[in-house]
């Protein structure tokens, strides 16, 4: 079976084909998925997308020596070398790989012969997964689902550790997911903590969207999840009882603040958030006001949205700390999939403020020259 596979050297055919200009296209498998990760390179741009087996030896068959003058594929046991000539003639030439080549190739290809442990495991359907598009109904992952998937079980990891601090509640467990969206990881929750720990839990998603939202508390009617609602609301303006956890997965820039400030007031046990769209420093920082020593990150406008965006989380961190949690900050998913990849997870430790005043925070906004809502919400 192909392992990979590069095809490059494009003929005039390869637009008309294709419908762009591709200078070279990559194929990995990817055996969590069983299916290829596939990479499309025109001179300046990059496309990404998941074909099945089936259609990745098909795009190879039908593109190798034609559309592209070059293909190299690697299988387990010999490399393939497919080449056209200026004449059009198509050649192709096969490299056995010897017994030591064979395993060096298994041990150097890590999506080969992998077995994950997930918390929700492909095989068995599970309903809400197989609503929501994810799992066929006999439980196999659909192959454009896959990333989903493993998004969903990272989740629930993080999800796991807590579990304990979540049990100190000594009753019902109380969750809002602010920024649900489709909620694929609200029922998430839902099932891991309620079907598969037995806890008893209340969770209710909240977004901006009324049809989401429909959909979503319909499904919950449908699969008899009596304990999950869904409400239509703004996280600067929702009002609700305490809460154990919440969840905040890319909420758009001072919506994150927002909610953590909501978690925080009604003293949430557990804090979960993937913040996005970091825009509210990166508008305050200025070259011209900040010290000097920040001006190499400041004078581009890439690094500059980035750096903003990391010091946007770390005062968040720093604020959440001072209100008595114990935080980290951890990779979501590989930032290969997404640059939206960090989550906050505090846990609360105590019950009290910190008191510290002349801290970290205040020696680095007034270095950057910047006022973080996070700093009037949580200061």
């Amino acid at each position: 079976m192909t392992i990979s596979a590069t095809l490059s050297k494009p003929t005039k055919e390869v637009c008309e084909r294709l419908g762009k200009n591709y200078e070279r296209v990559r194929l990995f498998f990817d055996a969590d998925k069983n299916a290829f990760d596939v990479e499309f390179f025109t001179e300046k741009q990059s496309f990404q997308r998941v074909m099945s087996v089936e259609e990745a030896q098909k795009f190879i068959r039908d593109n190798a020596g034609t559309t592209f003058k070059n293909c190299t594929e690697r299988t387990q046991s010999e490399i393939i070398t497919t080449l056209s000539n200026k004449k059009g003639r198509i050649s192709v030439l096969k490299k056995p790989l010897s017994p030591s080549e064979r395993l060096q190739e298994m041990k150097g290809n890590k999506n080969l012969n992998r077995a994950k442990n997930y918390i929700i495991n492909e095989g068995t359907p599970v309903p809400f997964l197989v609503a929501l598009g994810v799992m066929s109904a006999d439980g196999k992952v659909l192959s454009a689902k896959y990333d989903k998937f493993r998004q969903i079980n990272r989740f629930l990891e993080f999800i796991a550790d807590v579990v304990p601090e979540l049990e100190k509640s000594g009753g019902k467990i109380r969750i809002a997911d602010f920024g649900s969206g489709k909620s694929y990881l609200t029922f998430a929750v839902y099932h891991f903590l309620h079907n598969i720990r037995g806890l008893d839990v209340d969770i209710t998603g909240l977004d901006l969207k009324a049809d989401v939202i429909k959909n979503c508390a319909s499904l919950a009617e449908k699969l008899g999840y009596s304990d999950l609602h869904f409400a239509v609301g703004d996280i600067a303006k929702y009002e609700g009882g305490a809460l154990d956890m919440v969840i905040t997965l890319h909420a758009c820039d001072t919506a994150t603040d927002f909610a953590l400030s909501y978690a925080v007031e009604k003293g949430a046990r557990v804090i979960l958030s993937v913040p996005c769209c970091q825009h509210e420093l990166n508008a305050q920082i200025s070259k011209k006001d900040a010290d000097d020593v920040f001006a190499p990150l400041l004078k581009y406008g890439i690094i500059k949205e980035r750096f903003s965006a990391l010091c946007t989380d770390a005062l968040r961190a720093e604020y959440l700390e001072r209100r008595g949690y114990g935080v980290q900050i951890l990779e979501f998913i590989d930032i290969e999939h997404t640059p939206k990849n960090l989550l906050i997870r505090a846990v609360k430790k105590s019950d009290t403020a910190s008191g510290k005043k002349d801290d970290d925070c205040a020696l680095l906004e007034s270095a950057l020259r910047i006022s973080p809502s996070i700093k009037k919400l949580l200061g």
